[in-house]
């Protein structure tokens, strides 16, 4: 049996703060490259590398949490087609697009320079998590971790919109409707109609549960079957003291996090979280956030005690070109398919490199299995 306790999740490698420093940095550089420093930023990368194998013969283990041994990350999933072409999605189970997939490489590189190592990881049903998570641990070198999947982490159900262009959406409703939708606590979109396109229960998967599939969700209806999910199978966990990674969806992991940080009704609305950024914490006794470092709240949503593995600048960034994707009209253009999105990820190629016929045979077989 695999050993997966407590002594597992004290992390190894190169100190935590030169770690995720060197980590926000590269992820900085990578959201504004430049060709000067384009070898500079490979030449990190490796030598970053070099210095986690000494350092872990150095020391046996480190921890990204000194101070308790609750550790918890959150993580949402890599590009998906949908993602791509600005879709609701909800339940329907999109693929990750190539830029998905390194997003998530990406993902788990930042968390392997930060010196986290986890007990087990938390996902949904849904394959852009499910491979989400597989491409992690591959980067991670922790692909013998147990993978729990349940469909109360899936996606909140978003009803009648699913298949739906968003921009689209917001032009035919208006801006404050099309939020209120997305991101409040309690309004959830017009319920799906018998007969949809992407109806979940056409899906095999869970037609032993056909009651439980709801026409459309709020955050509300989602934090209520998230939180049966966290009672009884995360928090034991924490409370083990393992480190547990929960790789998710956005509005998922909203409700998750609303509830750890005991953000308000009123207020969640301007919580949204980016793609495939880790976010770590530091839990008390009781599961509850301890402060960061620097005694603040994340500077990208105002919100949070969690740290931002990229960094809060980068973090800010994405979001804002997320908000531009779904709400300003003025733009015509796709900015997940246009010429600087194209340069990002020629630059990502070259940061990570390409991974080994094992990985990619690997990553294949599971996608097949999910």
């Amino acid at each position: 049996m695999l050993h997966t306790g407590p002594v597992a999740s004290r992390l190894g490698g190169i100190a935590v703060g030169e770690g995720r420093s060197m980590t926000m940095n590269i992820f900085q550089r990578i959201l504004n490259p430049d060709r000067a420093s384009f070898r500079a930023l490979h030449a990190a990368t490796r030598k970053s590398a070099c210095r986690q194998s000494c350092a872990s013969q150095a020391r046996s283990f480190t921890s990204i949490n000194q101070d308790t041994p609750y550790n918890l990350c959150f993580l949402r999933h890599g590009q998906s087609t949908w993602n791509r072409d600005n879709r609701f999605i909800g339940w329907t189970d999109t693929p990750l697009t190539d830029d998905g997939v390194l997003e998530a490489r990406v993902a788990g590189q930042m968390l392997a320079n930060s010196g986290m190592k986890f007990d087990e990881v938390h996902t949904s049903m849904l394959r852009r998590c499910i491979r989400t998570t597989n491409l992690v641990l591959m980067e991670l070198g922790q692909e013998y971790l147990p993978v729990y999947k349940h469909w109360r982490l899936n996606e909140r159900h978003y009803g009648d919109l699913v298949g739906k262009n968003k921009k689209e959406t917001v032009e035919l409703f208006g801006k404050d409707q099309v939020k209120r939708w997305r991101r409040s606590y309690d309004e959830p979109p017009p319920p799906m109609k018998d007969g949809h396109e992407y109806d979940p229960a056409r899906d095999p998967r869970y037609w032993d549960m056909l009651d439980k599939i709801p026409k459309s969700e709020s955050l509300l209806c989602t934090k209520k079957r998230s939180k049966v999910y966290w009672d009884e199978k995360i928090a034991p966990s924490l409370r083990e003291g393992k480190t547990v990674l929960i790789v998710g969806h956005e509005n998922n992991l909203r409700s998750l996090i609303m509830r750890l940080e005991d953000i308000p009704r009123d207020d969640i609305i301007n919580l949204c979280l980016p793609r495939a950024v880790p976010l770590a914490y530091r839990l008390d006794e009781n599961l509850k956030p301890l402060d960061r470092p620097d005694g603040k709240l994340d500077e990208a949503t105002g919100f949070l005690r969690g740290e931002w593995l990229g960094g809060d600048e980068a973090v800010s960034e994405i979001l804002e070109r997320d908000r531009a994707q779904v709400y300003d009209t003025t733009i015509k253009h796709n900015l997940e398919t246009d010429e600087s999105r194209k340069k990002w990820s020629d630059w990502m190629s070259f940061v990570v490199g390409k991974p080994g016929p094992e990985a990619r045979a690997k990553a294949e077989k599971e996608e097949v299995a999910a």
